[in-house]
């Protein structure tokens, strides 16, 4: 017999976990405590979102599965910001929160996470795949291997367990639970996908974050070669498909080309959408003259399936990556080196003196200083849809972005887990000074935890989409600039960081040169403040 705490982390340590993230508190001190027992590091963050952030940051590097603690009452109500973000990026993330002794439910408690409190199990079940509460320990096991079945299989996503501190200290008999492997399900449809793409004369592909999640880089491009395909993304599709392929349109809906745009005006009869539910901000400005004959739309949850486009469809459900295999299986590779473009450096137009640079500079220049296989995790703002129009992608899979829930904040906390789990990877958080304001703390915890992130912030003194919206609305804006401006430089250099300051896109690019030298001898992070021009107007203002 051991403790239900010493089974719970032995079972971490076994699924390849050396790192869980959280806060302490004295609910889930019994966990935080065996973590000594097996060698696993605790990352201390700043807040309970964040640490859910870094969990499933980790989670989607090491492609297996992130861990984050909270103690009971607020811990637990911190990390729902955190697994609604997990969910719209299908990131498997096990919350773990606590909850004072079960015996004593019914009783005043402090931070009771029981029916008679801040029921943290009724609360987590809208923003995660399953949640529960472990009432004995010899429940555990089953609701354990239940939780990660939800997590990694079909659409992947966040689950919850809470466990109460009696629980957690009880003994039980040992158990050992395996993550399990994602079953392959295939469409009876995949033989009229192959019969509509041989007839289209005009198609079309419309690429989600769903391609991400199923990691279908290889099978997209393929798809696309043999059926001579153009190819856009969605915001939360970005990186799913190189940017220097001949059949590479760009991005539509918000940070979307004009490529991308006037090939839909001048009309299509067959758009293939894979991956994406085809949201507000995927199709602003998408018309019905752009509507095509028919829809091919592959997806694991048929939940926003025909909701956005009312035109005939065939539904595809089903791992993208196994239909996209099958409708594949008798196709020839073809030879992607003859779908190259050349790679040309962008020219930018250096601003003047005493001048701030414009953001697509800024992205321009990132891109033009980062190495190809860097890793951008877009936090949520003006500045990533800068980066889904300006910055090119040379290698599939390697910018993130979440075009869905949106939690200020999240990409920093993503990078730093990514980081965590892929020590070899360039990874870069693209960020804002109002996201740096919400959860920029949490670069200390890049700091102490040895995460070497590469930090761009962005930083013009707003609310960037926010207030140029509430310009084009109503003429004026309300709450959208920050009366103290964010001087991100020495903010970072007060928790021990090193940090610079650029204001022109020269100096920018050998900024980021410079940078990524240090990172990798230091193995510290490091914050690159870029002062942008406040009354540029973002490429966001589609959205009705």
């Amino acid at each position: 017999m051991r403790t239900t705490a010493s089974v719970l982390v032995e079972n971490f340590k076994s699924w390849g976990l050396e790192h869980i993230f959280g806060i302490p508190g004295k609910a889930i001190s019994p966990i935080i405590f065996e973590l000594l027992n097996y060698d696993m590091e605790f990352v201390l963050s700043k807040h309970e979102g964040a640490a859910g952030f870094e969990a499933a940051g980790y989670a989607m590097m090491n492609e297996k599965i992130g861990v984050a603690v909270g103690t009971s009452g607020p811990g637990g109500t911190n990390l729902l910001t955190a697994a609604g973000q997990a969910k719209a990026f299908h990131a498997p993330l096990l919350i773990i929160t606590g909850h004072p002794s079960l015996k004593d439910t019914g009783q005043a408690m402090g931070q009771d996470s029981s029916m008679f409190g801040t029921d943290l199990v009724e609360m987590f079940k809208s923003v995660t795949k399953f949640s529960a509460r472990v009432e004995r320990g010899d429940m555990l096991q089953s609701l354990l291997r239940h939780a990660l079945e939800k997590a990694v299989t079909g659409v992947k996503g966040p689950v919850h367990l809470s466990i109460p501190f009696d629980i957690l200290l009880g003994e039980i008999d040992p158990f050992h639970i395996e993550i399990p492997e994602p079953h392959q399900m295939i469409s009876p449809a995949t033989d009229e996908v192959v019969e509509k793409l041989n007839e289209a004369k005009r198609p079309l592909l419309f690429l989600g974050k769903g391609v991400h999640s199923s990691k279908a880089y290889n099978e997209v491009q393929q798809l696309a070669e043999h059926w001579n395909i153009p190819v856009i993304t969605t915001p939360g599709g970005k990186g799913t498909f190189i940017s220097n392929h001949k059949l590479s349109l760009g991005a539509f809906g918000l940070g979307g080309t004009s490529e991308a745009r006037e090939y839909l005006e001048q009309g299509v009869d067959l758009l293939i959408v894979i991956g994406t539910r085809l949201s507000d901000m995927s199709l602003p400005d998408f018309s019905q003259e752009m509507y095509p004959e028919h829809l091919i739309h592959f997806d694991y949850d048929p939940t926003f399936i025909r909701k956005s486009i009312n035109v005939p469809t065939t539904p595809v459900l089903g791992d993208i990556q196994s239909n996209l295999t099958t409708i594949l299986k008798d196709i020839p590779k073809t030879n992607s080196e003859t779908f190259l473009e050349p790679i040309e450096m962008n020219v930018i137009n250096e601003n003047m003196p005493g001048e701030r640079m414009s953001a697509a500079s800024a992205l321009q220049a990132l891109r033009n200083a980062l190495p190809n296989e860097a890793v951008v995790f877009g936090d949520d703002g003006s500045h990533s849809f800068y980066g889904i129009r300006y910055f090119d992608i040379y290698e599939p899979g390697t910018y993130f972005f979440d075009d869905i829930f949106g939690a200020m904040g999240n990409g920093i906390g993503y990078s730093i887990g990514a980081k965590l789990a892929a020590p070899e990877k360039p990874i870069v958080c693209l960020v804002g000074d109002g996201c740096m304001f919400m959860h920029g703390t949490e670069i200390s915890t890049a700091y102490n935890y040895d995460s070497p992130v590469l930090f761009i912030v962005l930083n013009n003194g707003r609310l960037d989409m926010v207030e140029k919206g509430m310009r084009k609305m109503i003429g004026t804006s309300i709450g959208g600039v920050y009366e103290t401006a964010l001087d991100a430089a020495r903010f970072a250099e007060s928790m021990g960081l090193e940090a610079y300051t650029c204001q022109h896109s020269s100096d920018l690019t050998d900024t980021i040169k410079g940078a990524l030298h240090r990172l990798e001898e230091t193995q510290k992070p490091i914050v690159v403040e870029v002062l942008v021009d406040e009354d540029e107007i973002p490429p966001t203002m589609g959205r009705q």
